[in-house]
Order: C-alpha cells, then sequence, then structure tokens
C-alpha cells in the first residue's frame, strides 16, 4: 500500500478552513504530516562511550510547525 492511499488525502474544506484560521483544521492539517515533521526533526548523539542515541529535537518540530501554520494561513490560496 502507497502512503498516498494509507494516509489519504486532506479534504478540500479542511483545507479552506485552515486558510481561513479555523484552529480545528489547521490542527487537523499538522497531525495528517505530523509523522513527516518528525522525521526531519531526528537529532544523533553519541555518549562519552562512542554510542550513537537518536531522539526526536521537539523544539525543532515546533518550530516547523509554526511556520506551516503561518505558511498555510498567509501564503496557501487553494482557490
Amino acid at each position: 500500500m502507497s502512503d498516498k492511499r494509507k494516509y489519504g488525502k486532506i479534504p478540500y474544506e479542511t483545507i479552506v478552513s485552515a486558510v481561513n484560521g479555523d484552529p480545528d483544521a489547521l490542527n487537523q492539517i499538522i497531525l495528517h504530516f505530523r509523522g513527516f515533521t518528525r522525521s526531519q526533526c531526528i537529532r544523533i548523539c553519541k555518549d562519552e562511550d562512542g554510542n550513537e542515541r537518536s531522539f526526536i529535537d521537539e523544539d525543532m518540530q515546533d518550530r516547523i510547525e509554526a511556520k506551516l501554520r503561518a505558511s498555510i494561513i498567509n501564503k496557501f490560496k487553494p482557490y
């Protein structure tokens, strides 16, 4: 199954509502892209023994999601 079928598409009405500033619609879009944004925020660090550990940089994820919200409201034109 391809990722497009697994996750589906965001309904047009949700996109229009998000562009108009509806917080519930914005949150639906943010949740839709959460997996991708988290994958872009993975950091790898080494401890004193040289073992690598990966973690999600939550500050970076918050900044990406804030930028996505601002872009949806200010720049995206679905019509």
